[in-house]
């Protein structure tokens, strides 16, 4: 256990977190996201116990979004004619409102299949145990400046 360092955050998850760079993404899986067939080619890392949110929460306390693509967040978007809010969404903008300044303008939102295509090129993929639909999420990482 580390100070400062929220305990969610496996030393597995540190690894993947510090070994990424400008430009690379992490996807956070909700529960019914197929997370060992679209990473494949990365790292997948299993939080079964926790929800998108939290680790949402966590990874940003430690990276920044990238300040050099207008949307470094993407959700999935609900495929038409799926009856299915999406309040989650609205808890995601709150927290990276936290940690950058664009709030819910940093996100944008892509179809299933662009989402699925984006996500087999991430550097990680999170499967978490996400109950929420449509809770599935890249993080673009930024540049550290400290």
């Amino acid at each position: 256990m580390l100070k400062g360092i929220s305990p969610i955050l496996s030393p597995e998850m540190l690894k993947v977190l510090c070994e990424m760079g400008h430009g690379d993404c992490i996807v956070l899986g909700d529960g019914n996201f197929p997370a060992a067939s679209m990473g494949k080619n990365a790292t997948v890392l299993r939080c079964d116990g926790h929800s998108c949110a939290e680790l949402l929460d966590a990874i940003l306390q430690l990276f920044p979004l990238d300040t050099y693509v207008e949307k470094p967040v993407t959700l999935m978007e609900v495929v038409p004619g799926d009856p299915v809010e999406t309040p989650i969404w609205d808890e995601y903008k709150a927290i990276i409102a936290k940690y950058d300044p664009r709030g819910g303008d940093a996100v944008g939102n892509i179809p299933r299949f662009d989402f699925y295509d984006a996500s087999k090129k991430a550097w990680a993929v999170i499967a978490t145990g996400e109950k929420a639909l449509y809770a599935n999420l890249i993080l673009q990482k930024g540049v550290v400046v400290e």
